[in-house]
């Protein structure tokens, strides 16, 4: 017989059975009912552009800062030809200092330089007469010799001539020293002069390298000394950097070259120039100095910035942050298998938003928990609901 027409004679004498037996009838032939299994977002593990990013932030301040103090001591300033902010030459006269005591000093030493010329024309005329002098004087001594060999001469005369010849050659030594004196006094007359000079030429105080004009210390009829502050402050090609403090944990992922980006009212573009080598002892912070664009002018010295420092980037399998758990063994992920739960180790490498990238443990192509992973364990089967597609 059918299990339907079964089923209508046995609904047919029901009223005549007790009603146990009518129950455990209903449950032999009710249907079977299958389990219900959790709904668990899950992802596929795939390929995707991963980005590793350090935030950082700091203050402005210029690359390289030159002093200029003035190479001229104890003269009032006279002229100031620039102000802060003005982009100035290399050479270009910034200020200019009284001349008046230098002109004085070069008249004297002018003065001194005539008079040693003249001190040499009188020691050369000196020198030639002594010169003359001896030459004579030889001659009488030879002369009286010869007369005396002969016994013509008297020894008294010839102890005479010897004795002039021997006077005359001291008086040429005498102004060959005298000469020489006079020679050395017209050197120092000259350096003098010169001297004189290049003090007048320093009377304009000149830039050393081009720059802007950030601090100015002159003023018109202060008296110029470099033992004070300097005069100017120049920014050498008015070229400024962000020198900005890292974490000591990120610093060893920093290298010069790498790109940055600040933000400082607007957006704009930079280049890690240096990684200072030290780390603070107290703030436990390093610094990375990033250039950026001299032509920008919506920066000043002194401003706070913020940056993203790309330190690198790459194509690489990843999952999300929220797929990611911890246990003794470290970083975990519950991978399903045929609906079927199973813990696997992974290393994880950047994290890009809220995607991680996976260096070991996982395929491409693999499904992963994406939430609730803490829910469920190893063996667990779960129905699987894909996560929408991640934006990164």
């Amino acid at each position: 017989m059918r299990p339907t027409l079964f089923l209508a004679a046995l609904l047919a004498f029901a009223p005549l059975m007790p009603v146990q037996a009518q129950e455990a009838v209903a449950a032999e032939n009710a249907p079977e009912v299958a389990p219900v299994l959790p709904a668990i977002t899950v992802s596929t593990v795939g390929l995707a552009k991963l980005s590793d990013r350090i935030i950082a932030s700091g203050l402005v301040a210029a690359v390289e800062e030159v002093q200029v103090a003035p190479l001229v001591e104890g003269q009032p300033l006279d002229l100031l030809l620039v102000d802060v902010g003005d982009m100035v030459t290399e050479g270009q006269v910034l200020a200019v200092l009284s001349k008046t005591t230098l002109e004085l000093q070069k008249t004297e030493a002018a003065a001194s330089l005539a008079a040693a010329k003249s001190s040499i024309a009188q020691a050369e005329a000196q020198l030639v007469e002594a010169q003359t002098t001896r030459d004579e004087a030889q001659r009488v001594a030879d002369r009286t010799a010869k007369l005396r060999e002969q016994g013509t001469a008297p020894q008294a005369q010839a102890d005479t001539a010897q004795a002039n010849a021997l006077s005359a050659n001291a008086r040429v030594m005498v102004a060959t020293q005298g000469l020489e004196a006079a020679r050395a006094q017209l050197a120092l007359a000259e350096a003098r002069l010169e001297n004189v000079d290049l003090m007048l030429s320093r009377t304009e105080v000149k830039a050393p390298v081009a720059g802007k004009i950030v601090q100015r210390n002159a003023k018109i009829g202060a008296i110029a000394t470099a033992a004070g502050q300097p005069m100017f402050v120049i920014t050498r090609d008015a070229a400024l950097e962000l020198r900005a403090d890292v974490a000591e944990t990120d610093l060893l992922r920093l290298a010069p070259g790498q790109k940055a980006h600040l933000r400082a009212g607007g957006m704009m573009d930079g280049t890690v120039r240096l990684v200072e080598p030290s780390i603070d002892p107290v703030t436990r912070l390093g610094r990375a100095r990033i250039s950026v664009d001299s032509a920008n002018d919506s920066l000043r010295t002194g401003m706070f910035v913020e940056a993203e420092i790309l330190a690198a980037e790459t194509e690489a399998l990843a999952v999300p942050v929220t797929a990611i758990g911890s246990s003794t063994e470290g970083a975990t992920v519950m991978r399903v298998t045929d609906g079927v739960i199973e813990r696997v180790a992974v290393k994880t490498g950047i994290r890009d938003g809220g995607l991680v990238e996976i260096v070991e443990g996982l395929s491409q192509g693999d499904v992963v928990v994406t939430k609730a992973g803490a829910f469920v364990r190893p063996g667990d089967r779960i129905n699987p609901v894909p996560a929408p597609a991640a934006v990164n």
